[in-house]
């Protein structure tokens, strides 16, 4: 690599793997057995919910569906017997199978997740003068799993759950940033699918305002999928928290596009 020209950092869920069938299905399934069959949130539900950009943690996210849910029946939350490392576990056992030291060897949910983009794009990256790196809010073991076993990086930059504290807090961008190069005299993207992500750009800026932080915004494959009107929607609902562009899928955002945006 030449002298880096920009920095881009990549969110996974949604914009590198399809998560649809996997960690929204164990959400959806962790509700559902957690409120004895009465509930079970849709695909809708949980945009809805993520909207709100304080529950980007899936966890946290299932545990806050179940709350609700008894609340809306008159219990007050603080009488809702819920053990969040019993749903942990059985989320994790629906996302990952039973628990085994080679990650190759999982056998749930995540097995099926359908990739979003190929290696040969993070080399095209490279080859433009693009360092990259990813900053997500799953596991280090889910990360390293799609993104080496999967995808064939080698030992790419990650900070994943438990590295930082959960976006929209930017400190884990802050530090695959600073590894990458000069971040405060480099535009930086932090390219994501949430409203969270987008926060994280937002208070990035606000804390280190001498830097030129830019939101890319990707809509996940169930909005692509969903109607035009709704894939506008959830657009502009990202675009209302701060990302500079919005696109399909994580391909579109070529090379010249990212030199495009750091001019800007």
């Amino acid at each position: 690599m030449n002298q880096v020209k920009a920095i881009a950092i990549f969110d996974i869920d949604g914009v590198i793997r399809d998560v649809g069938g996997s960690y929204r299905r164990a959400l959806a399934d962790t509700v559902e057995y957690f409120t004895q069959r009465a509930y079970r949130p849709t695909p809708t539900d949980i945009d809805t919910l993520k909207a709100e950009g304080c529950w980007n943690n899936d966890w946290e996210a299932s545990q806050e569906f179940i709350y609700r849910h008894f609340e809306a029946q008159g219990q007050p939350r603080d009488a809702i017997s819920l053990d969040f490392e019993q749903l942990v576990d059985f989320f994790q056992r629906r996302y990952r199978g039973p628990v085994l030291e080679d990650p190759t060897q999982w056998t749930g949910y995540i097995t099926q997740e359908p990739l979003l983009v190929a290696a040969a794009y993070f080399e095209s990256l490279t080859q433009g003068d693009i360092a990259w790196g990813f900053f997500s809010g799953a596991t280090r073991g889910s990360a390293k799993f799609v993104l080496e076993h999967r995808l064939g990086l080698q030992q790419p930059l990650l900070v994943a759950m438990h590295d930082a504290p959960g976006k929209p807090d930017p400190t884990g961008f802050f530090q695959v940033a600073d590894q990458l190069g000069e971040a405060s005299a480099l535009p930086v993207l932090y390219v994501g699918d949430t409203v969270a992500d987008m926060q994280t750009v937002q208070r990035a800026q606000a804390q280190r305002p001498e830097g030129q932080w830019l939101g890319v915004g990707i809509l996940p494959p169930h909005v692509v999928a969903a109607e035009a009107i709704y894939a506008a929607e959830y657009g502009d609902r990202l675009k209302a928290v701060g990302a500079t562009l919005v696109l399909p899928r994580l391909p579109d955002l070529t090379v010249e596009q990212i030199l495009q945006l750091s001019d800007q």
